[in-house]
């Protein structure tokens, strides 16, 4: 379905990118306005991942069109987020370039393999998962760029859970290639 509840939180997570981009233009906010409202913006937006999945279930709204988006829209985010930190000198260029080019390749990769048929030796695993939500936490965090609750430093956290979101990034795309190299190479014959 293209417009249930489910697919218009994943449409919110697309609309919100040219927010979370344009706070950092607006002349109006000072810098630690700007950089709380992103932050918050990220976060909202970033629950609605989890909340489109489990209302799509309990109310029986998958679909497959749903099923497309939601991947897309995370990348979208992620992705806008990245470059946004970059040109904040908040993530370093080499990172930023692992994860999107992590996305890229291994969405590449599913697309390809469905062409195929072979779909499930690519279909998300933990790993994936636990990468998705270290870069979850770790971009508001640096969003965000201050101390909150008075000793938690969210530009040392942030940069430690963004390395370890590039380490996850790389690890679960070796898995995934390793998931689909027989594949590969039984097409290839």
């Amino acid at each position: 379905m293209f417009f249930n509840l489910p697919t218009l939180l994943t449409w919110a997570r697309i609309v919100a990118i040219p927010l979370i981009v344009g706070v950092f233009y607006l002349p109006s906010l000072d810098g630690a306005t700007r950089n709380l409202t992103a932050a918050v913006l990220f976060i909202i937006f970033a629950l609605t991942d989890w909340a489109d999945g489990w209302l799509a279930r309990r109310m029986n709204q998958t679909s497959a069109f749903g099923a497309f988006l939601d991947p897309v829209a995370d990348k979208f985010l992620v992705c806008a987020s990245l470059l946004v930190l970059v040109e904040l000198d908040r993530v370093g260029a080499l990172i930023a370039l692992v994860i999107i080019g992590r996305e890229i390749a291994i969405s590449a990769l599913r697309e390809w393999m469905a062409s195929i048929g072979a779909s499930r030796s690519v279909a998300v695993h933990m790993l994936g998962k636990l990468k998705t939500g270290t870069q979850m936490v770790a971009i508001p965090f640096l969003l965000y760029d201050g101390v909150i609750l008075r000793f938690i430093d969210t530009r040392l956290w942030g940069t430690g859970l963004i390395y370890l979101a590039a380490i996850l990034t790389i690890w679960s795309m070796v898995y995934y290639l390793q998931k689909a190299l027989p594949e590969i190479r039984a097409k290839s014959r």
